[in-house]
């Protein structure tokens, strides 16, 4: 199971933000894609350091 989130965190993070940010530009404004950007990117980062995995 983890290896499929690992392999999954990447591909959404990298799909997600592109889609979502101009998205809420358009619709909110330019502050509130400010605010999405920052909270999809912190979450993708903190995601991508949880499933990181070291070589042994």
């Amino acid at each position: 199971m983890l290896k499929k989130i690992v392999a999954f965190t990447p591909m959404f993070g990298a799909l997600t933000f592109p889609l979502i940010v101009p998205i809420t530009i358009s619709k909110f404004g330019v502050n509130y894609g400010i605010l999405c950007a920052l909270l999809i990117s912190s979450i993708w980062f903190i995601a991508m350091l949880r499933t990181s995995e070291m070589p042994h």
